[in-house]
């Protein structure tokens, strides 16, 4: 599995650099969203960095280290579960996604795995699977698992009875059991169903 490149390769021939935005956690109940984004220099390619779904949790760990060493420049953003439940999540993350493309003067275009960012003063491309075609996007998208995966690992060590290092808080019928059973943590998104539910059977007791 690779990359295209046919928009980096676009941005290079015009003498632009383009930055690749992605984000992990939208699906999750509990945690934060993660959204990142890269930029490489001209003719950068990489044979290995792809859909971060796609690839194994090892190799992931080993590509986020490689492209923060080889990345022009890269940011990510921690958005807490408050912002998610204060905005919804496809705002939270169009906001975010937004303030990484404003983040930067080094780089002229903007790619998205189809996220469009209309108040983005660059020209910016959403593109439908765009960690499959972009290296940006790509890379963009490792830092965000990565980091995110990171984030739910460590809740893990808190909260084993959870299973977090196991669905990284998605709602699996494990995960669901276990908010059954124990309740919801600070970090749940309140407005999600399972555990505006929750909160409810709560209130009504």
């Amino acid at each position: 599995m690779k990359c295209e490149n046919e928009y980096e390769k676009k941005c290079w021939l015009e003498n632009e650099l383009m930055i690749g935005i992605d984000e992990a956690g939208r699906g999750p109940i509990a945690g934060p969203l993660v959204v990142a984004g890269v930029v490489f220099s001209k003719d950068y390619d990489h044979d290995e960095i792809y859909d971060s779904k796609k690839l194994s949790e090892k190799k992931r760990e080993r590509l986020f280290e490689e492209i923060i060493q080889d990345a022009l420049y890269y940011k990510i953003i921690i958005v807490d579960p408050e912002r998610i439940d204060h905005l919804n999540i496809y705002r939270a993350t169009q906001q975010a996604m937004n303030d990484i493309a404003e983040s930067a003067e080094c780089f002229q275009r903007v790619v998205t795995d189809a996220m469009p960012l209309p108040d983005c003063s660059k020209k910016v491309d959403a593109l439908i699977k765009g960690d499959q075609k972009s290296v940006s996007v790509a890379a963009a998208s490792i830092l965000a698992k990565v980091t995110r995966d990171r984030i739910m690992l460590e809740y893990d060590k808190q909260y084993p009875e959870y299973g977090f290092a196991k669905h990284k808080g998605y709602p699996t019928k494990a995960h669901l059991e276990a908010l059954e059973k124990y309740g919801v943590l600070p970090f749940y998104r309140k407005t999600y169903g399972p555990v505006a539910r929750m909160n409810q059977i709560k209130l009504d007791l």
